[in-house]
């Protein structure tokens, strides 16, 4: 290599490496800028943060870091040593939504949770981290390796013991001040003065057996207690279906129609808020499940469950949705013990609906006895509802779908002797003549049944018919107690 080119080698070297030096020192005094930025952004953020009585330390991140004093409070707290300054401290959050008078009502408060399950569990625990003044615990049960999937505290370490117990002793740990009362019971009618005793602000019933969750609600109703009832959790998989709302305006929940069929025979219709999920069944998602011929075959079925009369087939459970359901209970409660406005979505208003129903019903029987003016047929709003809803599912009794749905009657009028039509007032339609059907099916059924007078297992096959009969004579159980 000649030296021109040895001197040109270098110069180029020499600017290589300036560049590199020149980056350095700017990427250098870049990040050393960002930096600078970032801390004086945290320094404002802290700066616009109220000041508390007691200072709180923030990290370089802006989060709150705990300090020597909250450690110190705490272990006296554990050890049964606090006073109200703790207490407010630890319920400051609510205090700043909620407000001093509300918080004050929350801490007042006094709440019985029947059902320390999946549900209750999650329940009791945030109305306790909540601040309530007193809760009563209310379970037969104890907590079994399957509970573990979807109970709020209990561990490997509780298996065994009384689900209350389980409870009480890990809540007591978070909030001592709360008076926690754990009745390792089993709610009924018969108990229902002494478990209830107290003049509780609110009762949440958490139960998932049928005939105590009825007993439970009509109680509470009758004798003008606030309760909230939590529907069915379990073959549920999508938060985003729950809703909250009055038991009349529940839909496409098992557990929720079948508790309001028996609260019916009560003479309960509504008044009593509930949580429940809108999802509907399908293909490949979990279903209840019944018990295997191997079980019956071993005998003694009824052993299996906790109690006689109790479920024993097996309930999938997603262990995530009881804990939503429990979440949703305990903050109505909440917000409406401390009078923080509730407004939620409506997830189903069919009165527009039921209202056209009749109306088409009442126009169907007056073509049946040749265009009478006027006539009305005998069926309320609720009635209408309670056809669809409760006797056939909100489903259509020929086919199934859900939509386009209408009232038709099912069987036709008998023939009169003199050829002439019946006049408004015989042969006058109830709940037990209608069926649902949707609009085309029912235009079908009013041509070749009902005008033409073909059989209906002619028109629609004996499955439907049969069909059509098991609703019936369900219904005719039911209607005994109305």
């Amino acid at each position: 290599m000649n030296l021109d080119a040895k001197l040109l080698s270098s110069h180029r070297t020499q600017l290589t490496l300036t560049a590199l030096v020149s980056g350095v020192v700017v990427g250098s005094t870049i990040l050393a800028f960002q930096r600078v930025n970032r801390l004086s952004k945290v320094k404002n953020l802290k700066d616009s943060i109220p000041k508390s009585s007691e200072s709180v330390a923030l990290t370089d991140y802006g989060a709150a870091a705990s300090t020597d004093k909250d450690r110190t409070l705490a272990a006296s707290a554990l050890r049964g040593d606090w006073d109200e300054d703790l207490i407010a401290e630890q319920l400051s959050r609510n205090a700043t939504f909620l407000g001093t008078p509300g918080l004050a009502a929350v801490r007042s408060s006094i709440i019985i949770v029947v059902g320390c399950g999946g549900v209750g569990s999650w329940a009791a625990t945030m109305l306790v981290r909540s601040g309530v003044g007193k809760i009563r615990l209310i379970d037969f049960d104890q907590v079994s390796l399957s509970s573990l999937n979807r109970h709020a505290v209990a561990t490997l370490a509780d298996v065994g013991t009384p689900k209350v117990h389980a409870l009480k002793s890990h809540l007591a740990a978070v909030a001592p001040w709360v008076e926690i009362d754990a009745r390792n019971e089993l709610w009924t009618l018969a108990d229902a003065e002494t478990l209830l005793e107290g003049n509780p602000t609110w009762v949440v019933d958490a139960i998932d057996n049928i005939a105590t969750k009825v007993d439970l609600l009509a109680y509470c109703h009758s004798h003008g207690l606030k309760v909230i009832s939590a529907m069915g959790a379990g073959c549920k998989s999508d938060p985003t279906r729950i809703q909250i709302g009055d038991i009349s305006e529940s839909f496409e929940d098992p557990l929720s129609r079948s508790t309001r069929r028996r609260l019916r025979q009560k003479g309960i219709t509504t008044g009593i808020p509930t949580v429940y999920s809108t999802e509907k069944p399908g293909p490949g998602k979990a279903a209840l499940l019944p018990l295997s011929a191997e079980e019956f075959a071993k005998g003694g079925v009824d052993e299996l469950a906790p109690l006689p009369e109790f479920r024993v087939r097996i309930l999938p459970v997603l262990g995530t949705m009881p804990g939503v359901f429990g979440l949703c209970v305990a903050n109505h409660v909440i917000a409406s013990i401390a009078g923080y406005p509730l407004e939620y979505s409506v997830g189903k208003s069919r009165g527009k609906l039921y209202e056209e129903m009749i109306a088409q019903l009442a126009g169907q029987e007056s073509r049946l006895r040749g265009n009478v003016a006027g006539l009305r047929v005998p069926l309320r709003e609720e009635d209408a509802g309670y056809v669809v809803e409760e006797v056939f599912k909100g489903r259509s009794v020929v086919s199934g779908y859900y939509t386009r749905l209408v009232l038709t009657r099912w069987e036709a009028l008998p023939e009169k002797e003199d050829g002439g039509v019946w006049g408004m007032e015989e042969h006058r339609i109830g709940i037990d003549g209608v069926v649902v059907m949707t609009k085309d099916e029912a235009k079908k059924h009013e041509k070749e049944v009902l005008k033409g007078r073909k059989s209906a297992a002619d028109v629609w096959g004996p499955e439907v018919v049969a069909r059509v009969e098991e609703r019936r004579k369900e219904e005719a159980e039911y209607a005994k107690y109305r």
